[in-house]
């Protein structure tokens, strides 16, 4: 696995799409997870300004969460510099991935091509808080599906529909979950539809499948981790999906493969992996790529781990604990990878 190797995937996708092609991977490495951020704009306008205006760039897209302004302001970014901006998706696109994918001509799904719900959540200050077994206090992220099934359950399968007995089901609400946040939350789906509408809009001119697919993916799935395949990508929500050949589908699994080698997305984090037999150890963890033909970019991070061990009274065996420290983290060029 090299970056030589990766350009020569690059290449034929290029080649084979007659496209300019950039990867964005913002890894779920469970443990190790990235979002969708505005701190890649600069990385991603510094590959952009290297190749310049392009008839079509396709955007070689994975990532599970982000912000969703990021998401829109990204696809518009990206449209500066291309007159067709199309999304090649290796495996999942979802949440802030699935709105970067709304703002695309094409949508090019390998086999196992996922996108997801944009329903939002919402951490506010005054969220709903729960406490840890090791004491910290946590915020309760607040999701729109849950507060609507709540209402929707009182309605209909409880029967309280008249007046008195809303206001009373509104009351436990409330009780429970701030108005405040219950008002960011209504105004963060608002935000979310209009912004998925919005991004349609700029490649397709027919309401009807815009609001279907904007209906899909605010509150028609009932849930945030639901997948959407490519075909109900196409015919359920009128998207315009592109199935690879055989060919084309190698290579974009080809490349994705690749990737998985560097983020070990396909490992979940563990900290004696890390260490093995050793007691201290500092490792280098890349979480994220930006890549063209021209440079590659990843997230670092570098981090002290180290175990320690604590005997326990009436125990014959030795209580593990952990000590990590991020010694250093960040988007750096990287042209050894």
């Amino acid at each position: 696995m090299t970056r030589e190797e990766r350009v020569k995937l690059i290449s034929a996708i290029e080649a084979a799409r007659g496209s300019t092609v950039i990867s964005y991977v913002a890894a779920d490495r469970q443990g190790l997870e990235i979002n969708i951020a505005t701190d890649v704009f600069p990385i991603l306008h510094s590959h952009l300004a290297k190749v310049g205006y392009q008839n079509q760039i396709d955007l070689f897209l994975y990532g599970t969460s982000g912000l969703p302004m990021a998401g829109y302001a990204l696809v518009n970014l990206f449209r500066e510099f291309c007159g067709r901006f199309n999304v090649i998706i290796p495996f999942k696109a979802h949440s802030t991935a699935t709105l970067i994918a709304l703002g695309a001509d094409e949508l090019v799904m390998s086999e196992m091509g996922q996108l997801s719900p944009i329903d939002p959540s919402v951490q506010h200050p005054l969220s709903p808080k729960i406490t840890l077994p090791n004491q910290l206090v946590q915020d309760v992220p607040v999701n729109v599906e849950d507060v609507d099934g709540f209402l929707s359950f009182a309605k209909n399968e409880l029967g309280l529909g008249g007046e008195e007995s809303m206001q009373k089901v509104l009351d436990a609400l409330s009780s429970n979950v701030n108005p405040l946040v219950l008002g960011a939350m209504y105004r963060s789906r608002e935000q979310i539809a209009f912004l998925a509408a919005h991004l349609l809009k700029q490649h397709m001119d027919d309401d009807e499948l815009i609001d279907r697919a904007v209906s899909v993916l605010t509150s028609k799935r009932f849930s945030h981790q639901y997948i959407i395949s490519r075909k109900e990508a196409k015919d359920g929500m009128g998207l315009n999906v592109i199935e690879p050949d055989a060919q084309l589908a190698s290579l974009i699994v080809g490349l994705w493969e690749q990737y998985v080698e560097i983020t070990e997305v396909d490992k979940p984090y563990n900290p004696q992996t890390v260490l093995e037999r050793e007691f201290v150890k500092v490792s280098n963890f890349d979480r994220g790529i930006i890549e063209s033909k021209d440079v590659t970019h990843v997230f670092r991070t570098q981090k002290e781990v180290e175990r320690s061990e604590m005997s326990i009274p009436q125990s014959p065996f030795p209580q593990i604990a952990y000590r990590e420290q991020i010694l250093e983290e960040g988007w750096i060029e990287d042209g050894r990878l």
